[in-house]
């Protein structure tokens, strides 16, 4: 945003709840990825950054659809959804050449719907396990885990999109 006062995590007060707090940023998050894709034809979110980088603006969404489907399905509520791309060949980032952007950020949106839907449903404290070992985690840390993602990948999404049109920071 390029003002503070159009930011809505300015907006929560001091006395928020925690969970309000979570859901706000995550969303903001959320709606930033929404925001450094506008108005790019695919063969934009096709493009990759900085050589030997292999990341592109379609490749983040993908990749982050799949971290949405996995906390919030595979580990929190242990389903065994299928994932989106092959984990072990980096699909999601590499695979990208044939992508289509609208079918790209229409998994991505049902993904984040699936996962507010779950999340809504649970409290913070609501402890998970990751499939195939014992670890828990709670909700909470799924969440702020989420936040973490966005905010890292959201960095790459600045630098892949300044060198596509010289748009930064929105």
């Amino acid at each position: 945003m390029s003002d503070f006062d159009d930011d809505s995590r300015w907006a929560l007060g001091p006395v928020t709840d925690e969970r309000t707090v979570l859901e706000g940023f995550l969303e903001f998050q959320r709606d930033a990825l929404e925001r450094k894709l506008a108005g790019l034809a695919d063969s934009q979110l096709r493009t990759r950054s900085v050589p030997p980088s292999e990341i592109s603006l379609i490749g983040l969404v993908r990749h982050i659809a799949s971290v949405e489907r996995w906390y919030f399905q595979n580990v929190l509520i242990g389903s065994d959804a299928t994932s989106l791309y092959v984990y072990e060949t980096n699909e999601a980032f590499l695979a990208v050449d044939d992508a289509i952007g609208a079918e790209a950020l229409a998994t991505w949106r049902a993904e984040c719907a699936t996962s507010r839907r779950i999340a809504g449903s649970l409290p913070l404290d609501a402890v998970a396990v990751i499939p195939g070992t014992e670890q828990q985690l709670t909700l909470r840390w799924i969440m702020i885990h989420m936040i973490d993602e966005y905010a890292r990948h959201l960095g790459h999404a600045d630098l892949v999109r300044e060198a596509i049109d010289g748009s930064t920071g929105e």
